[in-house]
């Protein structure tokens, strides 16, 4: 098990690229199986879940070439297999993605239940009532197996929760399936949008993108297509929010704008100073953080992976900040951490907490619990006085790239060391 060491109280500094956004790019992965023709993804974040993904389609009779670092080209000019690894599979919660692509070329896909981060129940309910609803015969074989055949047709499909997974599925499937299909309650989510982008550049007819209700009309075959991810955005929170709580000045590169709305005002609210433009996003020191309510939603809302980080930076900001996590009963327990750190929380139920601030942290041993709660320890640590130990770190590679290099280039005084190994933060 790998860890970072990492010596903290020293303001972050400099430039930092964004990387592409994973949650756009595993859809837009799994895609590339409804057409024979070789397509090309670039800006590709090369992060531990994309490379669990190329796996699985290597399995299914994928051919993958890097042509450069974040440029990918696919092809998949025939599925030789529809039963998905696993042991992959575990690995991965976005492979819950190959359904829609999988029926809609194959007819049929066998698979365990996906894995990935423990934040808290995430039921695949809502894929088995929408693929059924377009024909396709779901049976759960036993407590880990799923099994799914039929042609996929149109139909008009009512999402009893805006699912991104989910609307991502029914999409990729509904681009082949003969007729059209009308989905209501879709997640309108960036990345959800930039899937489309993608599937109307391989000749699929969509319409209503960033809107809840989205029409598809079937189509007999896809194209290739040449596609750049967008970028991550959940990376410039991030960022944004470890600069600030550290209490530095950094420029965030590579940035879309019309997709920061939540994130600023946020930003906004809690008093952190920033200057932004085209490409990118300033923040200035900022010496007087506030307290504010930190209320995850659906997009247009506050992102909820966004949520552990910005955490960290309550317990920098003066009065007490109310957190609302309510999609998921298990996010906040990575608060049990913070509070050996120092941090003054109060955790009122599974789904909201109290941070009082500001608070003095102090560099401890910690573990990583899953993604986004690593990467707010992460930060925690960068804000701490003296040394801290972040345990289970490769959790963390599962959705940043080089994390430790960035923000070494930055000033932060990080290390990674594997298990047995014993070094200090300046490596």
């Amino acid at each position: 098990m790998a860890k970072f060491i990492i010596e903290g109280a020293r303001p972050l500094h400099g430039q930092i690229r964004v990387s592409g956004c994973k949650n756009a790019v595993l859809p837009e992965i799994a895609a590339t199986t409804l057409t024979p023709e070789l397509c090309r993804l670039e800006n590709v974040p090369e992060v531990a879940d994309v490379a669990v993904m190329f796996e699985i389609l290597r399995h299914l009779g994928s051919k993958i070439k890097k042509i450069k670092p974040h440029v990918y080209e696919l092809q998949t000019k025939e599925i030789v297999k529809t039963d998905l690894p696993a042991e992959l599979v575990k690995k991965l919660r976005g492979s819950i993605l190959l359904l829609g692509p999988l029926l809609a070329r194959a007819g049929q896909v066998t698979m365990a239940y996906p894995g990935g981060d423990i934040v808290g129940r995430r039921p695949v309910g809502t894929h088995f009532d929408a693929l059924s609803a377009l024909g396709v015969n779901i049976k759960v074989l036993d407590t880990e197996m799923i099994s799914a055949t039929g042609q996929v047709k149109g139909a008009e499909i009512y999402l009893t929760e805006p699912s991104v997974t989910a609307t991502e599925n029914v999409i990729m499937a509904a681009t082949l399936a003969s007729g059209q299909t009308k989905i209501k309650f879709a997640a309108c989510e960036p990345h959800v949008q930039d899937l489309c982008r993608f599937l109307i550049k391989m000749g699929a007819k969509i319409e209503g993108i960033g809107s809840q209700t989205i029409l598809i009309e079937g189509t007999e075959k896809l194209s290739g297509a040449t596609h750049r991810v967008i970028p991550e955005c959940i990376e410039v929170g991030t960022f944004a929010a470890a600069a600030a709580a550290t209490g530095g000045e950094i420029e965030i590169l590579g940035i879309d704008c019309q997709d920061l709305d939540p994130i600023l005002a946020i930003l906004t609210k809690m008093g952190v100073e920033y200057k932004l433009s085209d490409d990118i996003l300033q923040i200035k020191k900022s010496p007087h953080l506030s307290a504010a309510r930190i209320q995850v939603n659906p997009w247009p809302g506050l992102p909820t992976d966004l949520q552990p980080p910005l955490t960290v930076l309550a317990t920098q900001a003066e009065g007490v900040s109310l957190i609302h996590e309510w999609m998921y009963e298990r996010r906040l327990f990575y608060i049990d951490e913070l509070l050996k750190m120092g941090a003054n929380i109060t955790l009122c139920d599974p789904h909201r907490a109290l941070v009082y601030g500001p608070t003095k942290l102090s560099g401890t041993k910690i573990i990583s619990p899953d993604i986004r709660a690593g990467i707010a320890l992460v930060i925690a640590a960068l804000v701490a006085e003296g040394e801290s130990e972040i345990d289970n770190v490769e959790i963390i590679d599962r959705g940043y790239e080089k994390i430790e290099e960035r923000l070494r280039n930055l000033g932060a005084q990080i290390r990674r060391v594997d298990g047995g190994e014993k070094g200090n933060a300046d490596g």
